[in-house]
Protein backbone atom coordinates (compact mmCIF):
# COMPACT_ATOMS: atom_id res chain seq x y z
CA UNK A 1 0.00 0.00 0.00
CA UNK A 2 3.00 2.38 0.73
CA UNK A 3 4.20 2.36 -2.18
CA UNK A 4 1.09 2.62 -4.40
CA UNK A 5 0.73 6.15 -2.42
CA UNK A 6 4.49 6.78 -2.86
CA UNK A 7 3.53 6.62 -6.88
CA UNK A 8 0.59 8.72 -6.74
CA UNK A 9 2.14 11.29 -4.73
CA UNK A 10 5.39 10.85 -7.23
CA UNK A 11 3.54 11.06 -9.85
CA UNK A 12 1.69 14.43 -9.13
CA UNK A 13 4.26 16.29 -7.62
CA UNK A 14 6.12 15.26 -11.20
CA UNK A 15 3.04 16.38 -12.49
CA UNK A 16 2.93 19.85 -10.57
CA UNK A 17 6.43 20.35 -12.21
CA UNK A 18 5.36 19.99 -15.59
CA UNK A 19 2.42 23.06 -14.95
CA UNK A 20 5.08 24.75 -13.64
CA UNK A 21 7.63 24.56 -16.39
CA UNK A 22 4.69 25.18 -19.32
CA UNK A 23 4.20 28.36 -17.65
CA UNK A 24 8.08 29.30 -16.54
CA UNK A 25 9.99 27.11 -19.13
CA UNK A 26 12.29 28.72 -21.88
CA UNK A 27 15.18 31.09 -21.88
CA UNK A 28 14.09 33.99 -20.71
CA UNK A 29 11.08 34.06 -18.14
CA UNK A 30 13.08 33.33 -15.03
CA UNK A 31 15.83 36.01 -15.88
CA UNK A 32 12.97 38.04 -16.15
CA UNK A 33 11.32 37.21 -12.77
CA UNK A 34 14.26 37.79 -11.03
CA UNK A 35 15.09 40.86 -12.74
CA UNK A 36 11.65 42.29 -11.40
CA UNK A 37 11.78 40.44 -8.13
CA UNK A 38 15.03 42.58 -7.42
CA UNK A 39 14.14 45.66 -8.36
CA UNK A 40 9.89 45.70 -8.32
CA UNK A 41 9.01 47.47 -10.84
CA UNK A 42 10.91 48.34 -14.36
CA UNK A 43 10.45 50.27 -17.69
CA UNK A 44 10.51 48.01 -20.88
CA UNK A 45 14.28 49.42 -21.72
CA UNK A 46 15.44 48.81 -18.25
CA UNK A 47 14.88 45.37 -18.74
CA UNK A 48 16.30 44.74 -22.23
CA UNK A 49 19.69 46.06 -19.93
CA UNK A 50 19.30 43.91 -17.42
CA UNK A 51 18.05 40.89 -19.05
CA UNK A 52 21.52 39.51 -21.82
CA UNK A 53 20.86 38.59 -24.74
CA UNK A 54 17.19 39.01 -25.18
CA UNK A 55 15.79 40.88 -28.15
CA UNK A 56 13.20 43.81 -27.96
CA UNK A 57 10.55 40.82 -29.95
CA UNK A 58 11.45 38.05 -27.01
CA UNK A 59 11.44 40.29 -24.06
CA UNK A 60 7.65 41.88 -25.65
CA UNK A 61 6.45 37.95 -26.37
CA UNK A 62 7.73 37.28 -22.83
CA UNK A 63 6.18 39.48 -21.15
CA UNK A 64 2.43 39.05 -22.62
CA UNK A 65 2.71 35.43 -21.68
CA UNK A 66 3.55 36.18 -18.29
CA UNK A 67 0.84 38.88 -18.30
CA UNK A 68 -1.73 36.41 -19.58
CA UNK A 69 -0.70 33.67 -17.23
CA UNK A 70 -1.00 36.52 -14.35
CA UNK A 71 2.59 37.14 -13.32
CA UNK A 72 3.37 39.92 -14.45
CA UNK A 73 1.22 43.43 -14.15
CA UNK A 74 1.71 46.03 -17.05
CA UNK A 75 0.93 49.49 -16.25
CA UNK A 76 1.06 52.38 -18.97
CA UNK A 77 2.32 55.75 -17.72
CA UNK A 78 0.77 59.07 -18.58
CA UNK A 79 3.80 60.46 -20.14
CA UNK A 80 5.51 61.92 -23.37
CA UNK A 81 6.93 59.96 -24.55
CA UNK A 82 4.55 56.68 -23.35
CA UNK A 83 6.09 54.73 -20.60
CA UNK A 84 5.25 51.33 -19.46
CA UNK A 85 6.75 49.74 -15.96
CA UNK A 86 6.40 46.14 -15.84
CA UNK A 87 5.81 44.07 -12.11
CA UNK A 88 4.85 41.11 -10.63
CA UNK A 89 1.62 40.53 -9.33
CA UNK A 90 0.86 39.15 -6.02
CA UNK A 91 0.49 35.85 -7.54
CA UNK A 92 3.86 36.38 -9.33
CA UNK A 93 5.50 37.44 -6.12
CA UNK A 94 5.11 34.07 -4.97
CA UNK A 95 8.24 32.83 -6.95
CA UNK A 96 10.62 35.14 -5.02
CA UNK A 97 11.25 32.45 -2.78
CA UNK A 98 11.92 30.16 -5.94
CA UNK A 99 14.40 32.74 -7.28
CA UNK A 100 16.09 32.97 -3.95
CA UNK A 101 17.06 28.99 -4.21
CA UNK A 102 17.79 29.23 -7.86
CA UNK A 103 20.34 32.33 -6.92
CA UNK A 104 21.37 29.87 -3.99
CA UNK A 105 22.39 26.98 -6.34
CA UNK A 106 23.25 29.20 -8.68
CA UNK A 107 26.26 30.86 -6.60
CA UNK A 108 26.96 27.09 -5.16
CA UNK A 109 27.49 25.44 -8.18
CA UNK A 110 29.80 28.59 -9.68
CA UNK A 111 32.26 27.81 -6.90
CA UNK A 112 32.00 24.00 -7.28
CA UNK A 113 33.19 24.46 -11.20
CA UNK A 114 35.62 26.77 -10.50
CA UNK A 115 37.46 24.66 -7.82
CA UNK A 116 37.30 21.97 -9.91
Amino acid sequence: MEDKNFQSDCKKDIMAVHDAMDVLGGKWKISIIAVLCYYQKRRFSEMLGEVKGISNKMLSKELKDMEMNDLVKRTVMDTQPVTVQYELTEYGKKLKAVIDNLSDWGTEHRKKIIEK
